[in-house]
């Protein structure tokens, strides 16, 4: 059956938890499983092997099956079958018919109890080799261990920067967990592809789930690219250089031999334009009237470029590097959408912190405004929960006077009287200064 919406055929997906599964894309055409007897047998991370059917089972992918193993039988899951395979072998590079065993049969329930047990003593060996190689000396890391099906051999990945005599190692470690012992050396990229992680563009490494082949990755994909040659950067989990600086990098050679050589210089009547930095895909090419520093910039199309090149050797200067003599013309302009906000606008506010002191609040360093009053009628503030007092200017008359005492903090505004003269509004100020007096007496 195949999804008709993707166009993908559910044969051809098969069980997806296998890090190196392969999308056959041949497995919905009919006849396909019996064209060969080959299958592809994946075990524990990325280890592979090619088996002959020999028994003609009818095997699909997901089916666990026991196989030939040197000694004794090793479990493993069907990953592909029919004319695939032998593309496979073929990039794995297997030549002698002697590297392709034969698949036993179907995997029993003994055989799973026995797998179970195998898998259930890896981390515990693992741990135990580290020491052990620790304590003989040894400048290297183990890294991973793997036992086979029936428990009669493991295999020991480990890790060095130099050449490891580990002959004692082996005689340690075989006396230790009383089975045969075979070490494989494996790189830094292999290493990050058996524990996996998350690269820095927030997806599942490449080598944990999908890639099948490591390709040497140099600093010149790099360069065809116009990439910043940063180490920490280019560098990946494994601390060598990314595997997806190679995706891209044809693209970008072939989109490169239609660019103009970096040291051309065009030459026109307003001056000489050197060039400052291309957009490789995009086929743009900013010039610059000065070799060291951005100065009157020109961003002309690579076929532009050419032109005036080749204008330039029969002796011609045009008028501009633009076409027709036209000047530069203003694209589109970036629009800053935080050109006018405020950096702080996010900012929770602080709250103003009060004090209390004898049934009065005061918020602190800050100070109520009296209203402007005329110059006869300056009073002094009531007195402050801290002792404090503010100070007015003087009044002319000589006289100072208190206002009322406010509850909770709070100052009454003086209105300045509407409707009466200076004197009226002096007397009556008077009189409400005499009751206050006689009160307080």
């Amino acid at each position: 059956m195949c999804d008709g919406d993707r166009g993908l055929c559910r044969k051809a997906v098969g069980r997806q938890d296998k890090q190196l599964n392969t999308y056959d894309w041949l497995a919905d055409v009919p006849g396909n499983a019996f064209s060969t007897d080959l299958v592809e047998v994946q075990f524990k991370h990325t280890r592979k092997g090619y088996y002959h059917n020999s028994n003609k089972l009818e095997l699909k992918k997901g089916d666990i099956v026991a196989v030939e193993a040197n000694p004794g039988h090793d479990i493993g899951v069907v990953t592909l079958t029919g004319r695939l395979v032998k593309k496979q072998i073929k990039k794995a590079n297997i030549k002698s018919a002697d590297d392709i065993k034969r698949i036993y049969r179907l995997a029993r329930p003994v055989d799973m109890d026995k797998y179970r047990e195998a898998k259930s003593r890896e981390h515990g060996t693992m741990i135990q080799s580290r020491q052990i190689a620790k304590d003989l000396g040894l400048q290297m890391k183990i890294g991973d261990v793997e036992y086979q099906g029936d428990c009669n051999k493991a295999i020991f990945y480990y890790i060095a920067d130099e050449r490891v005599d580990f002959r004692q190692l082996i005689k340690v470690l075989a006396e230790t967990f009383h089975v045969r012992i075979e070490m494989k050396q494996i790189g830094a990229r292999q290493e990050a592809g058996r524990i996996g992680g998350t690269g820095p563009c927030g997806r599942e490494l490449c080598c944990a789930t999908w890639m099948k082949n490591f390709n040497s990755v140099t600093t010149n994909s790099a360069r065809y690219q116009d990439i910043s040659l940063n180490p920490q950067k280019l560098a990946g989990m494994c601390a060598k250089l990314k595997c997806c600086l190679n995706y891209e990098v044809d693209n970008y050679v072939e989109a490169g031999r239609k660019i103009p050589s970096k040291e051309v210089v065009l030459q026109t009547l307003d001056g000489d334009y050197y060039l400052f930095k291309t957009d490789i895909l995009a086929g743009l090419i900013t010039y610059s009237t000065d070799k060291n520093i951005a100065a009157n910039l020109e961003t002309i199309t690579a076929e532009r470029a050419r032109l005036v090149i080749e204008m330039n050797k029969k002796g011609e200067k045009p008028d501009s590097l633009h076409e027709d003599g036209k000047q530069k013309q203003s694209g589109q302009q970036h629009v800053d959408l935080l050109a006018n906000e405020n950096i702080s606008r996010f900012d929770k506010a602080k709250k103003k912190k009060k004090k209390k002191g004898n049934g009065q609040q005061q918020v602190q360093g800050q100070q109520q405004k009296q209203p402007q009053q005329p110059q006869e009628q300056q009073q002094k503030q009531p007195q402050q929960p801290q002792g404090q007092q503010q100070k007015q200017p003087q009044q002319p008359q000589g006289q100072q006077q208190k206002q009322p005492q406010q509850p909770q903090g709070q100052q009454q505004k003086q209105r300045r009287p509407e409707g009466q003269n200076r004197r009226n509004a002096h007397a009556q100020q008077n009189k409400q200064n005499n009751k206050k007096t006689e009160e307080k007496q």
